[in-house]
C-alpha cells in the first residue's frame, strides 16, 4: 500500500501543477488578447455569452476532462482563457486530478508489475510484446499521417 500511496501522491502533485499551470497560461493568454488587436473580437456579445456559460458550467467539464486522453489540457486552458472563477475551477481541479492520479497509479503500477514479471520470467516474450506494441503504434501514426496528407494523384491545376 505504501508504494501505491506514494505513486498516487506524486501523480496528484504533478497533475495539480500541470493543470493549474495550464489554467494560469490560459488566463495570461486571455489577458494579453484583451489588450491586443483581438480585443474587439473577444468583446462581442456571442463571445461574452460563451464566456459566461463556461464560467458557470465549465467546472464539470474540467473535472471529467481528467478521465480523457488529450482533452484535459484544452479544457484547463479554455477554463483559464474564459476566466472561470477560481472558486469554481479549484474544486473541479482537485476532484478531477484525484481521479486521474488514482486511475494512473493503479493501472500504471499494475502494468509495470505485469511487464516486470514478464521480462523476469519470459524475457523473449516480453521483448516480443514490446516490439509488437511499438510496431502497432508506429503503424497507426503512419496510417494517420498518410490519411491526413493531401493526395498527390490529384494535382490542382493552376489557372491564371
Amino acid at each position: 500500500m505504501g508504494k501505491f500511496a506514494l505513486t498516487a501522491g506524486a501523480l496528484y502533485s504533478i497533475v495539480l501543477l500541470r493543470a493549474g499551470g495550464t489554467f494560469a497560461v490560459g488566463r495570461l493568454a486571455a489577458a494579453g488578447a484583451r489588450r491586443s488587436r483581438f480585443a474587439g473580437r473577444i468583446s462581442s456579445a456571442k463571445f461574452r455569452r460563451a464566456e459566461r456559460a463556461i464560467q458557470r458550467w465549465g467546472a464539470p467539464v474540467v473535472a471529467v476532462s481528467f478521465l480523457t486522453i488529450g482533452f484535459q489540457t484544452a479544457a484547463n486552458f479554455l477554463a483559464g482563457s474564459m476566466r472561470m472563477p477560481l472558486p469554481r475551477y479549484l474544486p473541479a481541479l482537485f476532484v478531477g486530478g484525484a481521479a486521474w492520479a488514482l486511475i494512473y497509479a493503479t493501472a500504471g503500477l499494475g502494468a509495470l508489475e505485469v511487464l516486470g514479471r514478464l521480462f523476469a520470467e519470459r524475457t523473449a516474450l516480453g521483448v516480443s510484446a514490446v516490439a509488437v506494441l511499438l510496431l502497432t503504434v508506429c503503424g497507426a501514426v503512419v496510417y494517420r499521417r498518410r490519411r491526413a496528407a493531401p493526395s498527390s494523384s490529384n494535382p490542382v491545376a493552376d489557372e491564371s
